[in-house]
């Protein structure tokens, strides 16, 4: 009988022939195991499916601007996933196909559903859909749970503070809502920045948890109201020194708009924090790409330029992502932070030039071989791509 090519290469190695015996043994006295050769790619797609098939179930306004909206899995099953961390989720809006992470504002201590927020923002293509058509029975299809933004007891100080802003509240919910209601060893200072009162997403709830457990600390930072008792202004250094203990034996995770995601880092560093002690959570995209810095003085944005992929010629705008554009012409891409951190939307830049915001985490590779993140790349001239 001819031996297979990698018999005839353990046959030529010092011992081979030993080793060829031993696994004639094994495979006629021990245990087989191709019986099994499928149950790793169960187990992984058990934990980390590529999609989940979801079904809304309930929809609760928690505020004029904002619902809280439930999803329970269509196949019976969702997969677990650490507080923080966001589903991003698939939708068809006026005929563009595209998708927006959310955080998972419900405790990962129940997995008979997932809650998300959505609050409307003033450019919101997604969100006015997700609040005024998204009815109960609406299905739709997301990424299983990803992100980094979440607790990790190795690295992470037992003493947390969370700064939220506006509607990044949502992944501190989830986070809040897991140790208090489980009962762990944590202690957690939350300071909340809003214009007013009546955008707090969730209030009732903080203060009532703040009432019963000692190791939660609640403040209500309101930056637009004189009547308002609480502390004003914003989250900035001195009233960080003034609500926190010992602002050196923490972790700081921060969650909310672009312009205070960075203004509460930059206080923190102003405090000598250490960064490996400031966790950011990953927020969209620009608002406004033509006042970040380095973005070209002598572009309006509203420049239309041509892109061409897949054998196509599409139009992009200077001040539109080029995630964006590829979805509005009706190009798939793979996508799921839309933050410029997960990579998946990357795509080749052959030739032209393109405007990187803020946030983006590019691999030594990408930069290597010519690749860029859809989510955050801006066109400032005509370009060519590859998928």
């Amino acid at each position: 009988m001819s031996k297979s090519l990698k018999e005839t290469l353990l046959g030529a190695c010092v011992n081979g022939e030993n080793v060829l015996n031993e696994l004639a043994v094994a495979r006629q006295m021990g245990k087989d195991f191709t019986i099994n050769k499928d149950s790793v790619d169960c187990t992984i797609n058990r934990l980390h499916p590529s999609r989940l098939n979801l079904v809304v179930t309930e929809i609760n306004e928690i505020s004029p601007i904002a619902k809280q909206i439930r999803f329970a899995s269509k196949d019976g099953y969702l997969p677990p996933f650490e507080a923080g961390q966001f589903i991003n989720i698939f939708a068809e809006v006026d005929g563009v196909c595209t998708s927006r992470p959310y955080s998972i504002s419900s405790s990962p201590r129940q997995r008979a559903y997932y809650e998300i927020t959505v609050a409307r923002i003033a450019t919101g293509f997604v969100s006015d859909y997700m609040l005024d058509s998204v009815k109960v029975g609406d299905e739709f299809v997301a990424t299983s749970p990803s992100g980094n933004f979440h607790y990790n007891p190795v690295f992470h100080s037992k003493t947390s503070v969370f700064l939220a802003g506006g509607s990044g509240i949502t992944p501190f919910k989830s986070m809040v809502s897991e140790i208090l209601d489980a009962g762990l060893d944590r202690e957690v200072y939350l300071l909340y920045g809003v214009r007013n009162t009546e955008v707090a997403l969730y209030n009732d709830l903080f203060e009532d948890y703040a009432k019963k457990h000692d190791n939660f600390h609640y403040y209500l930072v309101v930056s637009n109201d004189e009547k308002y008792n609480g502390e004003k202004g914003f989250i900035n250094e001195q009233l960080i020194r003034k609500l926190i203990p010992d602002v050196n034996a923490v972790t700081y995770y921060i969650c909310g708009p672009k312009v205070m995601n960075e203004f509460c880092e930059n206080e923190l560093l102003n405090m000598n924090i250490p960064i490996k002690k400031i966790r950011r959570e990953m927020f969209g995209a620009s608002g406004d790409v033509t006042k970040e810095v380095g973005f070209p003085t002598d572009l309006t944005g509203e420049e239309v330029f041509k892109v061409k992929v897949a054998g196509k010629v599409i139009d992009a705008k200077a001040n539109e992502s080029l995630l964006t554009s590829l979805e509005r012409a009706g190009i798939k891409v793979n996508v799921c932070c839309r933050s410029g951190e997960c990579s998946m939307c990357r795509v080749k830049l052959v030739s032209g030039k393109v405007f990187l915001s803020k946030g983006t985490l590019l691999r030594q590779a990408d930069e290597k071989f010519g690749y860029i993140h859809s989510c955050k790349a801006y066109p400032l001239t005509d370009l060519e791509i590859m998928l």
